[in-house]
């Protein structure tokens, strides 16, 4: 029997679709979604096996022009994937342009140019008309005529089995990379991060949830119980202020909200505490960031 194993990355613009995109090809909810922009900081790995294929998908930030120390970070997560893709899922929607972060096409087209396989998803094609998506398809043609073209819609699952398929053709022949009951690169912690995380997202408004980062302290899984302990840092007092809420009432909003979610998640029940910390400008200290685990090494 043949065995075929390889990186799919997939990469873009923010707020294109691409966590949903990811979710949908792996089956299950690994990346968090929401509309904002920016909600994928992290490269994350899920992994797809077969009896004769691994597909390890890459899910990546959003391209995006970095004003602080964190978005040079994440900006270096989108670039490791052109480096050791298999498979590059450049994925735009109807209204992306070509000009939006342009160095980073010009990337990908020189990938394509040398010959990785570079698939141009057109998300979000629900949203628009057939002849507007006969002309972002002309335009994309265009743009990178060695890509293939794949107009989809990730969020109605439409055109998603026909790319799964065409990203299983085109993967090379070789041994899997992880082991084969493997779902993802991250630890059990990380998931419940984002998914406090996504609920702060939510919740709040303007520069609050891209000035916060969550730690679990204290993970505990007992036969029918998970206990954890989480924070979230802020950069200053006033946001501190703002995520508890009055009486506490943000926080136990947020915290409500996640512990379901963990739940389901874990499928056990879950006792969650959330405690509010400042760490004055996490977001432009190098320390800092790494020890959040914002580092390529």
């Amino acid at each position: 029997m043949v065995h075929k194993s390889g990186f799919v990355n997939i990469v873009g613009n923010p707020n294109v679709g691409k966590s949903t995109l990811m979710n949908a090809l792996v089956g299950e909810r690994l990346s968090i979604i929401t509309s904002k922009a920016q909600t994928t900081r992290h490269r994350i790995l899920g992994i797809v096996n077969g009896e004769d294929f691994q597909m390890v998908y890459s899910d990546t930030p959003g391209v995006l022009s970095p004003n602080y120390r964190l978005q040079e970070k994440m900006l270096e997560f989108s670039r490791s994937a052109l480096v050791d893709a298999d498979v590059l899922l450049y994925v735009t929607e109807p209204q992306d342009t070509a000009d939006r972060n342009a160095d980073f096409l010009e990337k990908v087209k020189r990938m394509a140019a040398a010959g990785t396989r570079v698939f141009l998803i057109i998300n979000k094609i629900d949203l628009t008309t057939q002849e507007t998506l006969e002309s972002l398809v002309a335009f994309w043609h265009n743009q990178l005529p060695e890509a293939e073209i794949f107009p989809i819609s990730a969020q109605e699952r439409f055109g998603v089995a026909q790319l799964f398929d065409a990203i299983k053709e085109a993967l090379p022949v070789g041994p899997p990379f992880f082991p084969k009951d493997q779902l993802t690169d991250k630890p059990a912690r990380f998931f419940v991060d984002e998914i406090i995380r996504e609920k702060i997202l939510l919740n709040y408004d303007k520069e609050i949830p891209y000035s916060v980062e969550v730690e679990v302290e204290s993970f505990k899984e007992e036969d029918k119980l998970i206990r954890i302990d989480a924070v979230i840092y802020c950069e200053r007092d006033s946001q501190k202020g703002i995520i508890i809420g009055k009486a506490g009432s943000a926080l136990k909003r947020v915290g409500s909200q996640a512990r379901k979610d963990i739940e389901d998640f874990f499928g056990k029940q879950v006792f969650l505490q959330l405690f509010v910390k400042v760490d004055k400008d996490w977001r432009s200290n190098i320390s800092r960031l790494k020890h959040y685990g914002y580092d390529l090494t």
